[in-house]
């Protein structure tokens, strides 16, 4: 077979590659968090990609869409069913359960990565996706959803989003309390079956509560005269979440309360959150959250009260890229280009290079190497887009100094004593910080 006719292999369809171009992005945002993390006293957690397809069906939900239409399910060798993880909750829970950090304490844990789900790629979200999640466990009282929703917006007034988004915040009250609701919305769907679209009719028996959720225009009006789960709180679910409000507005975090903000499972309770922004065009939603108190019982552990949040770094990154928030100096590139003038200079170029990376550990120094002419290095040190060039040839290694060659600025070069070349390096890039 010729090579002509070999076919080319190309990636899976919603799962992309991150060039090059795009993952100085990542690591800024990725940064970003990490920095938070540890300043809010998170530890990371990290489980495997693959998990046993029952640890996502006992605590998604059969049910749900997700369990039936979009895991990716196989079976391994030893027949046994394995699902790429579809989020990454379930997993931190198994892990913690698994490994004995519930007993008798608490756990503050964040974990990043990919997820994987069967749906119609888009702009934003992907086959492959990547998220970050926050998920404590021990707290039942309102300063952990507070701190959790507090450690969010931190994130985003750093990022500069603070502005682009909004908090929207419901309570689900007690299981007891839900079930009572249900009831009592069930009862008013019936009396408006006609207005229910056929996705909204079979979850009136699996997941009412989803219903809530539907973005169908027809059903607007429909929906917003449906009973308010907030008017059928119980007592202590009221207190909890006043008590939270309280201390958002302390802490100056505004926010609208969302009466149509609920998940469809049971071990959900209480708190539920969600930051949206419209700035990418309609409403979309960039970290959701709640308090999720009967998961840990659900997957065979001791009662647990717990609550955390999940971003899709795909779409921040989208949102940051749209809004121009990312700093051009994290954008990629290096600070200095370091050229031999001609291939005689190579070793003593190198040599140089690793002394300045020594003396300077934050210096981003790319080093000339692939020789060519003198006009082609210094159109590859001008394409790197760094802003300063450091120029080593016989006269410099003779007279052990270096000349240093300003590429974005109309400065004459400057002759630099190899030994104060760090220094001076130092002295100019801070100044063009």
């Amino acid at each position: 077979m010729s090579k002509s006719a070999v076919k080319k292999i190309q990636a899976i369809r919603g799962m992309n590659d991150l060039l090059p171009s795009d993952s100085p992005r990542w690591q800024f945002f990725e940064a970003k968090v990490r920095q938070l993390m540890l300043r809010y006293g998170f530890n990371e957690i990290r489980t495997p990609i693959v998990e046993q397809t029952a640890l996502f069906a006992r605590s998604i939900g059969e049910v749900t869409d997700i369990v039936e239409k979009e895991m990716y399910t196989f079976d391994d060798r030893n027949s046994e069913s394995l699902t790429l993880r579809p989020e990454g909750t379930a997993s931190c829970v198994r892990a913690a359960m698994e490994h004995g950090l519930l007993y008798n304490q608490t756990q503050r844990l964040w974990y990043q990565g990919p997820m994987f789900r069967y749906e119609r790629p888009q702009k934003g979200r992907y086959r492959q996706f990547h998220q970050i999640g926050v998920e404590t466990f021990g707290f039942d009282g309102p300063d952990i959803d507070a701190e959790v929703i507090l450690l969010s917006a931190r994130l985003w007034q750093e990022l500069g989003l603070m502005e682009h988004v909004t908090l929207e915040l419901n309570s689900l009250g007690s299981s007891e309390a839900r079930a009572a609701y249900r009831d009592t919305l069930v009862a008013y769907f019936e009396q408006h079956l006609d207005a229910l679209d056929e996705d909204s009719k079979r979850r009136l028996t699996s997941n009412p509560l989803r219903i809530l959720d539907s973005k169908n225009p027809a059903m607007a009006e429909m929906l917003d005269g449906a009973p308010q789960l907030m008017d059928h709180l119980d007592a202590e679910s009221q207190e909890h979440f006043e008590q939270l409000t309280k201390m958002l507005e302390a802490a100056g975090i505004g926010y609208v309360i969302n009466p149509r903000l609920v998940r469809g499972l049971d071990y959900y309770c209480r708190t539920v959150f969600e930051w949206t922004t419209t700035a990418l065009g309609s409403q979309g939603t960039v970290c959701a959250g709640g308090r999720y108190d009967g998961l840990v019982e659900q997957l065979g552990g001791k009662p647990t009260p717990a609550v955390g949040f999940a971003m899709g770094i795909e779409r921040l990154i989208l949102l940051l890229d749209t809004l121009e928030l990312i700093p051009e100096n994290a954008l990629g590139g290096c600070d200095v280009y370091l050229l031999p003038m001609d291939d005689t200079a190579t070793t003593a170029a190198i040599t140089l290079a690793e002394q300045l990376r020594g003396e300077l550990p934050e210096l981003r120094l790319q080093l000339h190497c692939g020789g060519g002419s003198f006009k082609s290095r210094i159109k590859k040190a001008d394409k790197s887009a760094a802003t300063i060039a450091i120029l080593i040839g016989e006269d410099e290694i003779a007279a052990q100094s270096a000349t240093v060659k300003f590429l974005r600025d109309d400065r004459e070069q400057q002759s630099i004593p190899q030994a104060a070349l760090g220094r001076t390096l130092g002295e100019l890039l801070t100044a063009n910080a």
